[in-house]
């Protein structure tokens, strides 16, 4: 059986998407009921007054658009170097675990400390990853 980072590259990408609709799910109503137009949202902050559902939706995104990134060029990097092995994929997944399960306390309860926990075990995998493969190209 091959390995492949692929699949749980996809799969984040994937829970990005259902978090963007997520957000909107939670954003246009509150936008809705506060009397806030598309056009007033124009600058960074203007949500602000929008209730934490909305506003933890829309930071959970934002994150996944932030350190994300590293692991989508990392586990790419590492597939295209032929060096996907199933110890490899493994963390990738525990990768992606750990950002969904970072996902869904922050769209929900949103306790900070449990919270970082997850983000600093997530940068824990990401960067064994990284040193894995740093070790094998040099």
């Amino acid at each position: 059986m091959q390995s492949s980072m692929i699949a749980p590259v996809m799969a984040l990408v994937a829970w990005s998407l259902v978090i963007w609709v997520w957000m909107y799910v939670q954003r246009i109503p509150a936008m809705q009921k506060a009397g806030i137009k598309p056009q007033d949202a124009r600058f960074p902050g203007s949500l602000n007054t929008l209730p934490d559902a909305a506003r933890q939706a829309a930071d959970n995104y934002n994150h996944l658009m932030e350190q994300p990134t590293i692991f989508y060029a990392a586990a790419l990097a590492i597939q295209v170097a032929g060096h996907a092995d199933a110890l490899g994929v493994r963390l990738a997944w525990a990768y992606v675990i750990v950002r969904v399960l970072h996902s869904l306390l922050q769209i929900s309860i949103n306790l900070v400390p449990v919270r970082f926990l997850l983000f600093a075990v997530s940068t824990g995998v990401l960067a064994a990853m990284v040193v894995r493969e740093l070790m094998r190209i040099f």
